[in-house]
């Protein structure tokens, strides 16, 4: 399976993406042609959910947030809180 991943040139450090299939474990670096190998990349991007962007994460959000509200009033009511 083609995925993109990142490759760090070990003596320089030079970062880059590339799009190769995932038994692909080393390229030669861009800038210095040097033998780059893959590294561990950022897991994926965390939504927003109070933005409005992602209008699936923030109903999600907000079902949650209902959820705990209502869980939080009926344990006061239970202790004769509210």
């Amino acid at each position: 399976m083609r995925r993109i991943y990142d490759f760090k040139c070990p003596k320089d450090g030079h970062l880059f993406e590339k799009f190769v299939d995932s038994d692909v474990h080393s390229l030669p670096c861009k800038l210095c042609n040097k033998v780059a190998t893959r590294i561990v990349s950022f897991a994926g991007p965390v939504l927003d959910p109070i933005s409005g962007d992602f209008p699936s994460a923030t109903r999600r959000w907000s079902l949650n947030r209902q959820e705990k509200i209502k869980a939080e009033r009926k344990a006061a009511d239970s202790h004769g809180l509210a």
